[in-house]
């Protein structure tokens, strides 16, 4: 059996200076889910927005290069590239989008998985932007749970998801990208 042909593209804030943070946790599960897709490394690629790729038969992982609120562009033309390699019109078809970003409205290692068109970006930024560049198209959100800081105060929100997670935060990471791996094989096999 053939897997549908899956394009995994992260949201979040650039590397290095964001690797890491809660904000960029998208990022985050997207470098580990290699190990769990048998992906190779990801290398720099011009024609896909310039963002890290990391591309095999079935799964095509990729990293957007933008600033969070300016990922709509990027996911767009690297979204347009893929199909555009499609060997065939059943392919082009059949293949899905997943955006993977952060979730403040979870706990901390929990995913959320959204599927459909004309989605609510539920006041995120980056899924807001994502939205525009892609009017009415259908694809499935995983949002990666960071947890909450208590206040709800932009600024304090703002410092929270900026912050560096812990070294227990990125293995639990880890764990989510194990997660998420499972999402999107059953979305490959046809099964999601």
């Amino acid at each position: 059996m053939s897997l549908r042909p899956i394009f995994i593209a992260s949201i979040g804030n650039p590397s290095p200076t964001y690797t890491n943070t809660l904000h960029s946790a998208g990022h985050t599960v997207l470098a580990h889910l290699p190990a769990w897709l048998f992906t190779p490394t990801f290398v720099k690629s011009r024609p896909y927005a310039s963002g890290l790729l990391s591309a095999s038969p079935g799964y095509t992982l990729w990293q957007s290069p933008s600033l969070m609120n300016l990922s709509g562009k990027p996911v767009s033309t690297a979204w347009r590239t893929f199909l555009s390699s499609m060997s065939t019109p059943e392919d082009k078809r059949a293949a899905r989008l997943v955006v993977v970003h952060d979730e403040l409205e979870l706990p901390i290692g929990k995913i959320k998985v959204r599927e459909g068109k004309g989605m609510s970006a539920k006041g995120h930024n980056g899924i807001k932007s994502v939205l525009v560049a892609l009017p009415g198209m259908k694809f499935t959100k995983i949002g990666v749970g960071i947890g909450r800081c208590a206040s709800r105060e932009s600024r304090d929100v703002a410092a929270y998801v900026m912050r560096k997670m812990t070294p227990d935060e990125v293995k639990i990471m880890v764990d989510v990208a194990g997660q998420v791996s499972e999402v999107v094989r059953e979305m490959g096999r046809g099964v999601r």
